[in-house]
């Protein structure tokens, strides 16, 4: 990995004043920290123009944070001339560390094996489906329509169709929305939507030199063309391209951002490690008390069946913080304790018109309102999709962030996760950088991610939104709200938010 860019920043340090909520996070240990949720000052190097910018303002602190939730408004989002879109049930198999339980299978295996979970969580009949989409990231060539080929698999007609679509981490989010667009334009009455990821196995290709030597051979005429071919090899076509998480349009992998963002609001390596903690802890107490409703057991050939996420390990504030920087050596405070981890896994929805659902003697979970998806910078402000989504999500809805019941945001980074917090909290980056008068508000943290997050369960690229979904609907309904917020940032600068509104009793 490169060298740490903060070593080398010249002049002297600007100082951001930091004063977000003071309150321990659940799960962290009482000795030796402060915690991440305490006014303080901090000095940073100047990494980018943009950070440099951005940490000579103070980040004010929302009172939002530090009061309890105004009353919840009672109306319904429904709108006239407007079909409701409702989620009737949703599944996923377990969320597993890459390399374990899944590492021999494909990816429209676990597909199917959520789709066949959807289908008998919900008895619909297959042929009540009229179409199909799933999320993706990494294809596998071999099946590169993987809603296609799961669907299949699953037992559905081949008269449904199905695609699969791609947009980063928010794959699965993209197949909802697109399934909510064709039943509210009338085009459809039922959509399948998912998502997958299996990090097991991604393709790993020849050098560009070799793959056009070997195209070469194919198309080869005669014995004096090939071995003419084969003599321009070198040893150096022999080297593999690997896959990386990284931008396509930075060649900067997803952690290094993180690092940088982490850096450019000030997000010390101990906030970072306590919130880690926190994500798993709630997500334990979430797994002892059956609360993840949403999973579904699997039987993997050849293995025993699955039945529960295998990533959430809480530890200790101790031994989080021996371990080294992931990304930006030495200096860097993103380590794999507080990052997501490469995940396999895959998970469904059944979504349908509120009038179809009805009639088929469905108890919907959840309404699916307005939603939007952001795009920003790609290098300085990768992460912070849910800063720029929620505001406009909520303008769109006509609500204010204390109507806001539940809310689930994709944990990519925990430095991710606070620096979004920081900046919705901050009139100046509201004023300066997203054109607005004032600041949203960052979210309570006792209405936040509260069985765990993408940290502790886990993140397969394409499925995760689904999860999110589900969550916000299962804690709405536990809870008692009424509206749910889920947001999430992707690869490529771009984000996305939406609004879940339980469904009536």
């Amino acid at each position: 990995m490169e060298n740490c860019p903060l070593a080398a920043a010249p002049g002297p340090p600007p100082h951001v004043d930091i004063c977000p909520p003071r309150r321990r996070l659940p799960g962290a240990s009482d000795s030796k920290m402060t915690s991440m949720l305490t006014c303080s000052a901090r000095t940073l190097p100047a990494i980018s123009p943009w950070a440099a910018r951005l940490a000579v303002r103070s980040l004010s602190c929302s009172p939002q944070l530090q009061t309890a939730a105004q009353p919840k408004t009672k109306k319904t989002l429904a709108k006239d001339g407007v079909k409701n879109i409702v989620v009737v049930d949703g599944v996923r198999i377990p969320f597993l560390q890459s390399g374990t339980s899944y590492a021999d299978l494909m990816p429209h295996d676990l597909a199917r094996a959520a789709l066949k979970g959807l289908l008998n969580r919900t008895d619909v009949p297959k042929d009540v489906v009229d179409y199909i989409v799933f999320g993706t990231v990494i294809q596998e060539v071999k099946t590169s329509n993987v809603a296609r080929e799961a669907a299949l698999g699953a037992g559905f007609s081949d008269k449904t169709p199905a695609h699969t679509v791609t947009m980063a981490c928010i794959s699965s989010n993209q197949a909802m929305t697109t399934g909510v667009g064709l039943i509210a334009s009338g085009q459809m009455d039922a959509v399948v939507a998912g998502g997958v990821e299996l990090m097991s196995d991604v393709p790993i290709r020849h050098s560009r030199k070799m793959r056009k030597t070997m195209l070469g051979l194919t198309r080869a005429k005669s014995l004096g063309q090939r071995l003419s071919l084969i003599s321009r090899i070198r040893p150096d076509y022999f080297a593999p391209e690997l896959p990386a998480v990284a931008e396509f349009s930075t060649s900067e992998t997803m952690g290094h951002s993180a690092d940088r963002l982490a850096a450019a609001f000030a997000i010390s390596r101990l906030e970072q490690d306590e919130y880690a903690l926190r994500s798993h802890s709630l997500a334990k107490k979430a797994q002892d008390e059956g609360l993840l409703t949403d999973l579904v057991s699997f039987k993997v050939p050849g293995r025993d069946t699955v039945v529960r996420d295998n990533g959430v390990r809480p530890s200790s504030m101790e031994q989080m913080g021996r371990l080294k920087a992931a990304f930006v050596k030495p200096y860097g405070t993103v380590t794999a304790a507080n990052s997501s981890f490469l995940t396999d896994g895959a998970s469904a929805v059944l979504l349908m018109s509120e009038e179809k659902a009805l009639a088929m003697g469905y108890k919907p979970k959840a309404y699916l309102r307005d939603f939007v998806y952001v795009s920003q910078d790609p290098k300085d402000q990768l992460l912070l999709g849910p800063t720029y989504a929620t505001p406009k999500v909520l303008e769109r809805a006509g609500l204010t962030m204390a109507d806001i019941d539940v809310f689930e945001f994709h944990e990519a980074f925990a430095g991710q996760i606070l620096a979004n917090m920081k900046a919705m909290d901050s009139d100046w980056f509201a004023q300066n950088y997203m054109g607005r008068k004032s600041k949203v508000g960052a979210p309570p943290l006792e209405k936040f991610n509260n069985w765990g997050g993408s940290l502790s369960l886990g993140h397969p690229f394409g499925a995760t939104g689904c999860r999110l979904v589900m969550t916000a609907a299962h804690r709405l309904k536990k809870e008692g709200g009424q509206y749910g917020l889920v947001a999430a940032c992707a690869a490529g600068g771009q984000g996305h938010a939406m609004i879940v509104e339980r469904y009536p009793q």
